[in-house]
């Protein structure tokens, strides 16, 4: 009966389009992103205010999940010194 439960349990999810995406950072936590060079990122705890070489991700352009919409731009894009957007 158990093996049963667990197999219809894992047939309803397959059929339900559920899939799993890695979070970039973990529960409580928040991405940053390095100033001027190659770029970089790291995850500060919720509350905590960056230190540089970091600053928090312009709003709106936050990547929240690996290969997002954003982690994918950030991938070819930093900040500068001023703030600024570039291509890398």
């Amino acid at each position: 009966m158990i093996v049963l439960a667990v197999v219809g349990v894992g047939g309803l999810l397959g059929v339900g389009g559920c899939s799993y995406r890695e979070a970039i950072c973990g529960g409580g936590e928040y991405p940053v992103l390095a100033v001027g060079g190659q770029g970089g990122s790291a995850c500060l705890p919720d509350g905590q205010e960056p230190t540089p070489p970091y600053v928090r991700y312009p709003e709106g352009k936050v990547p929240q999940h690996v290969d997002d919409e954003w982690d994918v731009y950030w991938r070819s894009h930093g900040i500068d010194e001023n703030g600024n957007i570039v291509e890398r």
